[in-house]
């Protein structure tokens, strides 16, 4: 009880700092050692586990937002990004355009890693918010929110996956199950929440690609839109080739690397130099001189998700993640509202949904096992609860709040207040499911 004391007291401290001006990167690793002493990790202890954090968080997420933002600053400099939000304004309408900007989250999450995906989308959602007059935030909600889901409850990404492998759940059956939750969640927490969203005005976004530019030679819809689709075809693609060709391991081997996130991307920005950039004219130097401004835009935003990764550490080194998921276990709750109240919990401790699905996991494995209920629908509850109430020790959280411009307190009113309803959506279609069985 005294270390969940002086996690919340941590907390509390980190908001402060950040709502006094201090910058997240600082404050982030200032509350880090706070509590590291306070949680009396021997200092070597300490030191490692926030160099850790820093390390594994940026190996895996550096390269895919350089990337990202490369091939974005592309997409937009040689005009494909308008040409598409264009197509779509029309096939929805420009009143519409939050409801197109969650049918595009949805496809692109369901084969795209979140973070990869979150980058790929960040220059469409200031296109399309332009294009329709719409605020930024009610574009970025609806289309994140359908991001969100796919993570947290869609294989094949890495959670629902591996919650499917710990509780021996079929994966046909959790696919199918978490599609029936997935899109009212996604449309619930998207486009209807988003409405009330419309007059949050964000003062200054932090722009991670290049300004558009008036182009008098377009690329072709079709082009545009199958070059932004590259590294989702590669992906989905490379994933279901290594299936097909399970039996012949070096091909799959083969398959499995171009479906890499980064490898993906990679290839796809070597693409779309040549048939977005030079095939329409633009210099390779002048591309080059926009990936770098765009690079140079998003090295804050990795600072600062760099320290959150060592704040996350810290908290996962410290035990703190254990002992919440000990005591919820103790509870006398229906199996499902329990999976789902442990992740939750080590969600909103630790800031990572993997971490809160993984250790939640283990602790209700047990009582999956005696109780007799669905693991493809535990699969699905211990998925929702990992999702829930993402804030200042979550880095999607400060990824919306610096890519978007905004304040502390409108990313809590808008994305954290996204999550919750994603997670409480998905419980409740679980219960429903689970009483329709």
């Amino acid at each position: 009880m005294v270390q969940l004391l002086i996690l919340a007291a941590g907390i509390v401290l980190l908001i402060v700092l950040i709502m006094r001006q201090l910058s997240p990167f600082l404050a982030l690793l200032v509350v880090a050692l706070l509590l590291g002493i306070a949680f009396k990790m021997p200092l070597p202890k300490l030191l490692l586990a926030m160099q850790n954090g820093v390390g594994s968080t940026l190996s895996q997420l550096a390269p895919i937002i350089a990337l990202g933002a490369i091939f974005g600053s592309i997409l937009e400099q040689s005009g494909a990004i308008a040409v598409i939000a264009q197509r779509l304004g029309k096939a929805v309408g420009l009143a519409h355009m939050r409801w197109a900007a969650l049918l595009v989250g949805f496809v692109v999450g369901i084969p795209l890693f979140y973070n990869a995906g979150f980058v790929l989308l960040v220059p469409l959602v200031f296109s399309m918010a332009a294009l329709s007059g719409q605020s930024l935030v009610v574009v970025a909600i609806a289309m994140m929110a359908a991001l969100s889901v796919t993570h947290g409850l869609l294989p094949p990404h890495p959670s629902p996956v591996a919650l499917a492998g710990i509780f021996n759940a079929n994966m046909g059956k959790t696919m199918l199950y978490g599609f029936c939750i997935a899109l009212p969640a996604a449309v619930v927490a998207g486009p209807l929440f988003a409405a009330s969203l419309k007059q949050m005005r964000v003062a200054a976004p932090v722009k991670a690609v290049a300004s558009a530019k008036a182009r008098a030679l377009l690329p072709k819809a079709a082009l545009s839109l199958l070059t932004a689709l590259l590294p989702i075809l590669l992906i989905a693609s490379g994933l279901l080739l290594s299936k097909w060709f399970v039996h012949t391991p070096k091909v799959a081997a083969v398959c499995s690397f171009l479906a890499d996130p980064m490898v993906a991307l990679l290839i796809s920005v070597l693409v779309s130099l040549r048939v977005l950039g030079t095939n329409l004219g633009i210099p390779l130097k002048a591309l080059m001189q926009d990936a770098s401004k765009a690079i140079a835009a998003v090295a804050t935003i990795m600072l600062v998700i760099a320290a959150g990764g060592a704040f996350k550490q810290v908290l996962v080194d410290s035990g703190v993640g254990q002992i919440i998921a000990e005591q919820a276990q103790g509870a006398r709750v229906p199996p499902l509202v329990l999976g789902w109240l442990v992740a939750a919990g080590i969600r909103l401790a630790l800031g990572s949904a993997t971490v809160a699905g993984l250790t939640a996991a283990g602790m209700v494995l047990p009582i999956l096992q005696s109780s007799g209920t669905s693991p493809e629908l535990m699969v699905l509850a211990v998925g929702a609860g990992s999702l829930f109430g993402s804030h200042v020790n979550d880095t999607g959280f400060w990824m919306f709040k610096e890519y978007f411009g905004l304040t502390l307190k409108q990313t809590l009113l808008s994305w954290s207040l996204m999550e919750c309803i994603v997670s409480l959506m998905g419980l409740g279609g679980v219960l429903v499911i689970d009483a329709l069985l």
